[in-house]
This record gives C-alpha cells, sequence and structure tokens, in this order.
C-alpha cells in the first residue's frame, strides 16, 4: 500500500521508534496524521512535521493509550477531518523489568513478580496496541458499509495496514517476564487480526527491533549495554531508531510480506 496521501495514528510519538516512524512516513508523503502521547515532546514533533511539509499534516494528541475515551477521540477526530484511517503504529510501551522469582539468600525468602507490575505492562504493551488496532478496522468496516462495499477484492489495492511493535525479547529475555509476554501476545494478536481484517482490505505485520537506541534502552545504563547488549549484536551498537521506521514503512508499503519482520541486528541473547 502505498503510504502517500493516506492517514496514520502514531502512538508513542513523543521519543523512540514512534518518532522516527512518523518523521519516515512524511518522507513518503503521508497526507494527515495523529501522534499520541502523554509526553509534551508530541506538540513539538507536531510543528516540526508541519514545518517540514509546509502544511498542517500533524495534529497532537495527549493521553493514554490504555484508555477507552481517548483512544475512540483520537480516532473519531482524524475520521471527521480525513476520513477512516489507514495506517496504525501502535508504538507506545513500558517496562518493569525484574526476575520473575528472586531469592533474599540472607532470609531465604523468595520474591515473586509483582502483579500490578505484570498488569501494567500488559495494560500498555499488549492490549492498548491491540484496541488501537481494531479502531482502524472497525473505521474501515463502517465506511465500506456506507458505500456498499462488501468483502474487499484485490483489485482495490490494499485498503489499511497495522503495523505492532514487538521485540527480540519475545524469544525469552532474563528478567522480562511481562515484556517478554507482552511481545509475544503481539504475534498472536496480528495473526489473528489478520485473518479477520483482511476482510476489509486491512494487512496485520509485527516487527521485532532489537535494541535499539531509545530512551527505553538507554535507562538500563551504559554499562549495561557494553556488558549484555553489545556483545551479542553482530554489528556492534545498538540500532538506531531510523532503522526500524523504514523497516516499518517497508512492511507498510509491500504487500506482498506479512506475518513478522525481525530487525534485530544478529543479536541473540547471551548464556548465562
Amino acid at each position: 500500500m502505498e503510504i502517500k496521501g493516506k492517514t496514520a495514528v502514531i502512538t508513542g510519538a513523543a521519543s523512540g521508534i514512534g518518532l522516527a516512524a512518523a518523521r519516515e512516513l512524511v518522507k513518503h508523503g503521508i497526507e494527515a496524521m495523529a501522534l499520541v502521547d502523554l509526553a509534551p515532546g508530541v506538540e513539538d514533533l507536531a510543528k516540526e512535521l508541519n514545518a517540514t511539509a509546509g502544511r498542517e499534516i500533524a495534529q497532537a494528541f495527549r493521553g493514554n493509550t490504555t484508555e477507552e475515551d481517548f483512544r475512540a477521540h483520537v480516532f473519531a477526530s482524524m475520521r471527521e477531518r480525513h476520513g477512516a484511517v489507514n495506517i496504525c503504529v501502535p508504538a507506545a510501551g513500558i517496562t518493569r523489568d525484574a526476575l520473575a522469582v528472586k531469592l533474599n539468600k540472607e532470609k531465604g525468602k523468595a520474591h515473586i513478580y509483582p502483579l500490578e507490575n505484570f498488569k501494567l505492562v500488559v495494560d500498555v504493551n499488549l492490549i492498548a496496541p491491540v484496541y488501537w488496532a481494531l479502531e482502524l478496522v472497525s473505521q474501515m468496516a463502517e465506511q465500506r458499509f456506507e458505500k456498499g462495499l462488501g468483502r474487499w477484492t484485490p483489485d482495490e489495492g490494499v485498503q489499511g495496514v497495522v503495523v505492532f511493535i514487538g521485540s527480540v525479547s519475545s524469544r525469552g529475555n532474563k528478567g522480562q517476564i511481562s515484556y517478554s509476554a507482552t511481545k509475544v501476545g503481539l504475534e498472536g494478536a496480528a495473526s489473528t487480526l489478520m485473518t479477520e481484517a483482511i476482510f476489509y482490505g486491512i494487512r496485520c505485520a509485527v516487527v521485532h527491533p532489537g535494541f535499539t537506541d531509545t530512551p527505553m534502552v538507554r535507562a538500563l545504563g551504559e554499562e549495561y549495554i557494553k556488558k549484555h547488549i553489545l556483545p551479542s549484536t553482530q554489528i556492534g551498537r545498538l540500532i538506531r531508531p531510523e532503522e526500524i521506521a523504514d523497516a516499518i514503512c517497508f512492511l507498510i508499503r509491500n504487500s506482498a510480506v506479512s506475518g513478522q519482520l525481525w530487525a534485530d541486528a544478529g543479536w541473540h541473547p547471551m548464556p548465562t
């Protein structure tokens, strides 16, 4: 599906992969874009992209991606101004890393990973992205009904694309039981939604980035990155967000590619 002339929604747009994806979509001629994030930086990004394009193509929405009313507001606003959304990249995500079970050797007491942390990560990283994607499918279904269209046919061309942000951690990564679980969950959600959403001409895919130079990864600390990440990465550096953004646009534009794309820079976990 060509990006030029389409409408997109990106969550987590104030930094990292979401920000890079927004900039890359502008290069490909996106017509309109909703930039979603809790951070105020999303408003600065909208101004930057509008200046780059020489017209208003980006609109900032500040809010919590897990809130249903906020999600509905974003999609309703975009539909009112630009028609049904064609592209959704739900890139907002968090980590709450810790061992699943950690034994206090002095007291002989085992500490289990906090349930509230697991639920929070699932809400943000799995449930929210899936429901942002479902909003796109819902809009497209309603638009086709309004036009008297039934099952999509290939001669129409792809009508919409959802790209979920997975992770190499979906293979399993020490200290990331909740994060890894959500990224595996996105694989199942994408596979299931693809079988349903293609009825309306919508493709779904997952890009699995390796360790990328984002605030989330930098928060691990330079020492940890040098000791535990870079030695396991074939290119010997963190992946640039722009490289993942390029992969996202590839998934959008190339309709022959489905399922999962591993943009992992050859990363494999080191033996413990």
